[in-house]
């Protein structure tokens, strides 16, 4: 390994693992030092680029700079980064919010490209970023089950607030029997994303023979990991992560071990799943429904309810959307508008919060890059990585009819660097493709 290669490994070995602690780290710099806020923030960008750089330095030294000029994937998402430099110049909402947007917007492009050029240039370095993506996933599930037996604000200790930085916990809807955890994640909702994501890789990895169950203590072992994701996922009581998660989990399970089912253990399945949500209906109106699922308290009469605040903001969104084919602007939409001068405009919705960045056109280009990733995974799925990301990745998309899931810097780097890394490896072909 050259010394360009180490430090290319090295600088995305700490992005990846970095992440993990992303969000305590930002909390204890903003509230000790406030003047390195903006730099605690991005600092996982400025190494990706930095990482970036160096591939393309690798790449000239090679004289393989056209595998990666030529390659279609880098070149549709080349024209996405191209589509909001060209529109940076319209609507300009101010240096501070375009930039806070720009790197909302782009950072999952960021993430996957670059893992995808150092993968292609340095094919060992998949091992590593594998098991540095394992590392950070055991430091965010591990504290999360921590925090089922620490009092619920113990997170205040090291400087979350609610009001100034991170909310150390929050509620279903001001009700305090039921507390939802953060982990080391930016809240509840990502937290929950993040779960669904490992989640979705460890059964992958089960069925596809990756993980010994031999030995009960295999078995064991692995039940205990399942456990531990499940009991973070639900005190989390986010509903578009644990639905994304039946969703995933339901994918690997299907495509995983469709040859061992018979036709009629899978009609089995699928009258139980609607004796479930048939009693689920039937139980609409007791508590346990009310509060976990619908997120709402017919006892109390709270006047506060997020649905009504996720059924207004994409309202807000599609009337936005309609009258702004080009979009508002970059940085005119979430966490960047608070930045400016203009109102904030927070949009619940993956789609529309890109169609007021960057337009119907921004919008059509970013659906057409998930279905292009998606695909091409698809085509893996014999390899358990790709079946995981696969699954997790139709979840995500689930998760954006409710949420601009991207937003959170975890999920949107990690989840695109492992994609990037399963299909700039080559992984498990059809055996068509392997013969050719």
């Amino acid at each position: 390994m050259t010394r360009i290669d180490t430090w290319i490994t090295g600088l995305l070995v700490v992005v990846i693992i970095g992440l993990s602690l992303h969000a305590p780290f930002t909390v204890l710099i903003t509230t000790h030092v406030p003047s390195m806020e903006l730099a605690a923030k991005a600092w996982k960008e400025v190494l990706l680029f930095i990482a970036l750089s160096l591939c393309v330095i690798k790449a000239v030294q090679l004289k393989k700079l056209q595998l990666l000029t030529r390659d279609r994937l880098l070149q549709l998402l080349a024209l996405y980064v191209l589509l909001h430099v060209i529109l940076l110049g319209f609507m300009w909402q101010g240096i501070v919010p375009a930039l806070a947007g720009l790197l909302i917007d782009l950072r999952w492009v960021l993430g996957f490209i670059t893992v995808y050029c150092a993968v292609k240039l340095v094919p060992s370095l998949s091992p590593v970023l594998l098991k540095s993506a394992i590392i950070g996933a055991a430091i965010i599930i591990g504290f999360g089950v921590l925090q089922l037996f620490l009092p619920h604000d113990s997170l205040k200790y090291i400087g979350y607030d609610r009001r100034e930085t991170i909310a150390p916990y929050l509620t279903v809807d001001q009700n305090y029997d039921y507390i939802r955890i953060n982990s080391t994640m930016r809240g509840p909702n990502p937290l929950g994303a993040y779960v669904m994501i490992v989640l979705a890789l460890v059964l992958a990895a089960a069925v596809r023979g990756k993980l010994l169950l031999h030995t009960t203590r295999q078995k064991v072992a692995v039940a205990a990991l399942l456990a531990a994701c499940a009991s973070v996922l639900w005190v989390t009581y986010s509903r578009s992560a644990q639905g994304a998660a039946a969703i995933a989990v339901g994918i690997v399970g299907v495509v995983g071990l469709w040859r061992l089912y018979s036709w009629r253990i899978i009609a089995v399945f699928g009258i139980v799943g609607l004796m479930m949500l048939g009693g689920l209906y039937a139980a609409r109106e007791s508590d346990f429904v009310s509060h976990v699922i619908l997120h709402e308290d017919p006892n109390e009469g709270n006047d506060i309810n997020s649905n009504d605040g996720h059924v207004d903001s994409v309202a807000l969104g599609l009337e936005r959307m309609a009258a702004q084919p080009l979009g508002a602007g970059i940085g005119s939409t979430g966490s960047a508008s608070l930045l400016g001068d203009g109102e904030p405009i927070i949009i619940e919705n993956q789609y529309l919060f890109i169609a007021h960045e960057v337009g119907w056109l921004g919008m059509a280009l970013f659906l057409v890059l998930q279905a292009y990733i998606l695909q091409q995974l698809w085509r893996r799925k014999d390899d358990w990585l790709n079946l995981g990301l696969f699954a997790s990745g139709v979840g995500l998309l689930a998760i954006g009819m409710l949420l601009p899931v991207l937003v959170d810097d975890t999920i949107a780097i990690i989840w695109y660097a492992l994609a990037a890394l399963a299909l700039a490896g080559g992984r498990t072909l059809p055996a068509k493709n392997k013969k050719h």
